[in-house]
């Protein structure tokens, strides 16, 4: 087997190194949780940076574990990654510090100088219950000012803890409650201003002021109606067409389902590529632009649509085909944090789009803001861009408080899943190709799950969205 070059140069570097790294203590030190080796002094005690980010994120992200067990399961290199609960349980008893980690969720520790702490039972049985993280909640959660990208789901057992719109969100719409105008209307929508926009809030303080207003009756924007239909006839409604049917018995192998990925993936990409040429304000923008933009966002079409418009065949058809996928020991074992990361991540962000249940005129709303964004590198006209950004950003804020006057706060709870959707599709390049198939069998089978268990109605997607005219 010739191995990559690169692979070739570390593998002769660690050769060379090898005398001197066993004389060197340092390199000898383990990890205090789990044995692996450690990276040096994480959060107050030795460790390694498995067990350091997993502390970090159960810790910012306040999240609540269950044991299936006596809470008492082993921890060591291999096994750390079967029981979360037991894991962080350990992090704490052996000294790890929460005060140290910085409370904006960057990289680097609040203070160096803070070292392991010794907390009592009562104190870490309260942050493993969540008593603590409820008593320190703020009353609203939207308002974080900017914590974007860092945060992230409760692992299911809270659907309080949302994801910040910032990432999401440009700078030039960071403007007062007061402040949008007749004429920035008129910029977008081309058409006069009514009453109803005249106090249009801001989203971060939205959810906050909504939550006064006793919900009002009151008629769809003129132009939000054909812009709106334009964008959903845009959309490849179809059910897919790449075969996810398996006779039974049948064992699926990594390779094969690996394969089925593959398949899928192709074909939503092309849908993807259609879709562009479809759009109302394809002329508008220049080929080197809409190349520009894909490749930037083609992870986040795909999916934000498997997440909606496709969801009966993904988290029906697929998930059927990956319960007949069984991994290896070494599989389970090898399984990375950051396919652990996109694993909770995905299934909080399906329960929240089924909580939503969003329509297809949102979704065909929401895929279109997030397409526009102007903040891609190597864009050629980007006040365009935004122009048409906030229009459709404005259509779907209409829409949505048109069709749902007695839910204030739907508006923000659905463009707060964009950044949670562009965090996903970061990290999601990040996990090794041969664990995909896992990572799916594992996302696919607990969402399947939870729907069966509190579910009889109709898919996360309403696929037949009422009429915007009606």
């Amino acid at each position: 087997m010739v191995l990559p070059r690169h692979l070739t140069k570390n593998n002769n570097k660690k050769k060379k190194t090898s005398s001197s790294a066993k004389n060197d203590p340092a390199d000898q030190r383990t990890c205090l949780i789990c044995g692996d080796r450690a990276t040096g002094l994480h959060y107050g005690i030795i460790s390694c940076e498995g067990c350091k980010g997993f502390f970090k994120r159960s810790i910012c992200n306040k999240r609540v574990y269950r044991c299936s067990r006596d809470k008492n399961c082993e921890m060591s290199r291999k096994q750390r990654n079967r029981c979360q609960y037991c894991r962080l349980l350990k992090c704490l008893q052996m000294g790890m510090n929460r005060k140290a980690i910085r409370e904006d969720g960057m990289p680097g520790g609040r203070n160096k100088s803070i070292g392991p702490v010794q907390i009592t039972e009562e104190e870490i049985e309260r942050i493993m219950s969540g008593q603590e993280f409820k008593e320190d909640a703020p009353e609203h959660t939207w308002g974080n000012n900017g914590d974007s990208d860092h945060s992230s789901p409760s692992n299911g057992a809270s659907e309080g803890n949302q994801p910040s719109p910032a990432s999401t969100l440009s700078s030039n719409r960071s403007v007062e409650m007061n402040g949008y105008t007749a004429a920035l209307r008129d910029q977008y929508i081309n058409t006069s201003m009514s009453t109803h926009y005249q106090l249009l809030p801001h989203l971060f303080s939205y959810a906050a002021q909504s939550g006064l207003l006793a919900p009002q009756p009151r008629s769809l924007y003129p132009q939000s109606h054909p812009l709106v239909l334009q964008l959903v006839a845009a959309e490849d409604l179809a059910p897919l067409a790449t075969p996810m049917l398996i006779e039974d018995g049948y064992k699926v192998t990594q390779v094969e389902l690996f394969a089925l990925l593959c398949r899928l993936a192709d074909e939503l990409l092309f849908r993807q590529i259609s879709w562009i040429k479809k759009l109302p304000f394809f002329c508008e923008l220049s080929i080197e632009d809409y190349t520009c933009l894909l490749s930037s966002t083609w992870q986040e079409l795909i999916l934000l649509s498997c997440l909606t418009i496709y969801s009966a065949q993904i988290f029906g058809d697929l998930a059927d085909v990956t319960a007949k996928y069984t991994p290896s020991d070494d599989e389970l074992h090898g399984f990375s944090e950051d396919g652990m990361e996109v694993m909770e991540r995905l299934i909080y962000l399906f329960r929240k789009f089924h909580q939503l249940k969003v329509s297809n005129e949102e979704y065909a709303c929401m895929k279109a803001i997030n397409f526009l964004n102007q903040d891609i590198r190597g864009l050629t006209n980007i006040s365009q861009l935004e122009q048409l950004n906030k229009r459709y950003w404005y259509v779907c804020q209409d829409y949505t408080e048109y069709k749902y006057p007695h839910q204030p706060k739907r508006f923000p709870e659905i463009m707060m899943c964009l950044p949670e959707i562009r965090c996903i599709a970061g990290k999601l390049v990040n996990v090794p190709l041969e664990q995909l198939p896992l990572l799916f069998k594992a996302v696919l089978h607990s969402c399947k799950s939870s729907l069966t268990s509190y579910r009889t109605g109709p898919s996360p997607c309403v696929t037949t969205g009422p009429s915007a005219g009606n």
